[in-house]
């Protein structure tokens, strides 16, 4: 059912409780940080689209050293390089949404 078929009644009444994306962070743009004294290499974003309009993200990574270590959450720099991603990002994931051709 595409967004065309949905009744505007019943479109209002949907209420939607997140939109996030995953986004693999480039190479260049890679970075690393320290929690409990492990350096971590941060690999993924997730961007979550606020009720605010406004979007907010974490990165995830991976042991620096290797191993199946934890998967940890850390603040994203205030790099903007790294803000054009994100910004990048959400328009593509909303143009794809827009585009949606339906269940499957």
């Amino acid at each position: 059912m595409s967004g065309d078929h949905i009744d505007r009644d019943i479109d209002r009444d949907i209420e939607i409780g997140a939109l996030a994306i995953n986004v693999t962070v480039p190479e260049a743009l890679r970075w690393t940080d320290n929690r409990r004294g492990e350096e971590f290499t941060l690999t993924t974003l997730n961007v979550r689209l606020l009720p605010s309009g406004h979007l907010a993200a974490k990165a995830y990574g991976r042991p620096t050293a290797g191993g199946r270590g934890n998967y940890v959450s850390f603040s994203v720099p205030d790099r903007p390089e790294l803000a054009n991603l994100i910004a990048g990002a959400a328009d593509r994931a909303g143009a794809m949404w827009s585009a949606h051709q339906g269940l499957r």
